[in-house]
């Protein structure tokens, strides 16, 4: 699996940018991708966006940073010898979507990756329904409560460090994905923290 995570300018992959993407296949989760780019020229730029992802105005129009195409054909080059490159991640359809404009808007008419991706939300739901659990719904919406924060703390681990990093919240992803799926631990950077249902 090809674990990512992006960080944007805003929610919509058609009229904002990528400004950061992290990496790892999880196979061999030593192999990790990280690049920051400035936006495209005429990207949207949401203040909330980067109130989440902590970068500045300044920081994602620097004309001295890679820019979004050249970021996605880095990514794209890395990605190449990966055995698996089924995309994985929490709401990975946004980092996919993101991925599939940026490489349009770089000129990439052969898009490597499939439609279908891994999503850790969808596998702490099925896990904790294996468990007889009741999966947390959010009493306003009345939808899934089982954002990125949820879904690390039931696998053990807490929330995501703020602003969010977006090769942080890809080994975030790999770590969750090792422990719903396998019942193992994965990196170096969570070994400290117990997988709570294999507690004795």
């Amino acid at each position: 699996m090809l674990v990512v995570d992006v960080e944007a300018s805003g929610t919509e992959a058609h009229t904002h940018s990528i400004v950061s993407v992290g990496a790892l296949d999880l196979s061999n989760p030593t192999n990790r991708f990280y690049e920051e780019c400035r936006v495209w020229d005429g990207a949207h730029i949401m203040d909330e966006a980067l109130v989440v992802n902590g970068f500045t105005r300044e920081q994602i129009i620097d004309p001295k940073k890679l820019s979004e195409a050249d970021l996605v054909h880095k990514f794209l080059h890395w990605s190449e010898d990966l055995t698996n490159r089924t995309l994985a991640g929490q709401n990975v359809s946004f980092d996919r979507d993101f991925l599939k404009y940026a490489s349009q808007r770089a000129g990439h008419t052969d898009w490597p990756f499939a439609y279908r991706t891994i999503d850790t939300h969808t596998l702490c739901w099925a896990h904790m329904v294996n468990r007889g659990l009741k999966p947390p719904i959010d009493p306003k919406h009345r939808r899934s409560a089982l954002d990125l924060d949820a879904v690390l703390n039931y696998c053990g681990i807490p929330n995501e460090p703020e602003p969010h990093n977006a090769l942080t919240g890809a080994l975030s992803h790999g770590e969750v994905i090792s422990r719903l799926l396998y019942g193992r631990k994965l990196l170096p950077e969570f070994t400290q923290f117990d997988i709570p249902w294999k507690k004795v």
